[in-house]
């Protein structure tokens, strides 16, 4: 048996637990967890997935993300991940979730936000090919230049859009 999640309503309330795969193939909603890192100077973690990954091979983002097990709640599941992938043990806190229609398939996408006191992440190499902190301005560069799982380039336009309602 594959992966649970739970198959939720477009209202992000859940209908019963579904294989992932199950999920994607019927383009069902699920929900999906995401966690931005930043450092205290304001330098984001941005990683390169391997090119052997079966969901975008060699494509970059600057979110650490994953599916909402079932029975765990979103921000259990973003600091799951970020465990999980670098290494890093911290609460999390949301920021913002929407509905994304998703490369693969639909999901209602819960992003989180953790700072960092230092840099020294331990990526998990079956996940991630490369890592680096880039600056916002280096972000936004790197996000016309690279090529970005495109659900984290509309988080990112999301992200910069509340972040301008707040100046």
């Amino acid at each position: 048996m594959g992966e649970l999640v739970e198959r939720v309503d477009d209202q992000d309330r859940v209908i019963r637990p579904v294989e992932r795969g199950e999920a994607v193939r019927n383009r069902w909603l699920y929900r999906m967890a995401m966690v931005l890192v930043r450092d205290q100077s304001g330098h984001y973690l941005v990683h390169q997935r391997p090119k052997d990954s079966s969901r975008f091979p060699g494509e970059y983002s600057w979110l650490v993300a994953g599916a909402v097990a079932v029975g765990e709640s979103y921000e259990a599941a973003a600091s799951r991940e970020l465990m999980e992938e670098f290494g890093v043990e911290s609460p999390v806190r949301p920021l913002f979730k929407f509905l994304c229609q998703g490369e693969l398939s639909p999901y209602w996408f819960a992003v989180h936000e953790v700072i960092v006191e230092d840099r020294r992440v331990a990526a998990n190499l079956s996940e991630i090919a490369w890592h680096g902190w880039l600056t916002e301005g280096e972000l936004v560069q790197a996000m016309d230049e690279w090529d970005f799982v495109s659900d984290s380039r509309d988080a990112f336009a999301r992200y910069r859009a509340l972040a301008s309602q707040g100046e």
